[in-house]
C-alpha cells in the first residue's frame, strides 16, 4: 500500500490502528498522519520491539487493509 492510499484513508485507519495496537496513544495516532516510518518507530517505543519485528507487524497490518 503506498503513502497516498494510506493518507487518503487515514481517518478510517485510525480506529483499526488503535484496535490492533492498544498501547498507541491518541497523540501517537494523530502524529502518525499516514507516515509508515513514524508508526514503526512508535511500535518500537511502545512495545519494546526491534525495528524488524515492527516492520513485519506493519506489513501484516497493511495486508489486512487490501
Amino acid at each position: 500500500m503506498n503513502q497516498d492510499i494510506i493518507k487518503g484513508k487515514w481517518l478510517q485507519l485510525t480506529g483499526k490502528l488503535k484496535e490492533k495496537w492498544h498501547k498507541l496513544t491518541d497523540a501517537d495516532v494523530m502524529h502518525l498522519d499516514g507516515h509508515r516510518d513514524y508508526l514503526v518507530g512508535k511500535l518500537q517505543e511502545r512495545y519494546g520491539i526491534a525495528k524488524e519485528k515492527a516492520e513485519i507487524q506493519v506489513k501484516e497490518f497493511e495486508r489486512t487493509l487490501r
